[in-house]
């Protein structure tokens, strides 16, 4: 006797649940970008990535003046010099973490 296939989730039918409906848009990004940290090089470009950010988006002028980054971190770790990424433009590809439409 066959199987009868899975219930269909919101996600395949388009449909939207309660709570869906009630939260409201604009916290996150509508979507997001997986990425598969591949080595220790990818992980050091995710970082940079990572740590850049509030500087790109014009929230602070150098990558230490975010209170909140694990950057702080690295810098005790001995990973990061204490202003890196000051006073440069850190090249980053937007195709690899999703986020062109804020270039």
């Amino acid at each position: 006797m066959a199987r009868p296939p899975p219930p269909r989730t919101s996600r395949q039918t388009g449909a939207r649940s309660p709570a869906e409906e009630v939260a409201p848009r604009g916290v996150w990004q509508r979507r997001f970008w997986e990425h598969f940290v591949r080595n220790e090089d990818d992980l050091k470009r995710c970082l940079d990535y990572l740590h850049y950010n509030p500087v790109k988006h014009g929230l602070v002028k150098n990558v230490k003046d975010w209170p909140w980054s694990s950057f702080h971190r690295f810098v005790q770790l001995g990973e990061y010099e204490e202003n890196w990424g000051s006073g440069i433009e850190i090249r980053h590809d937007p195709e690899l973490f999703g986020d062109e439409e804020f270039s």
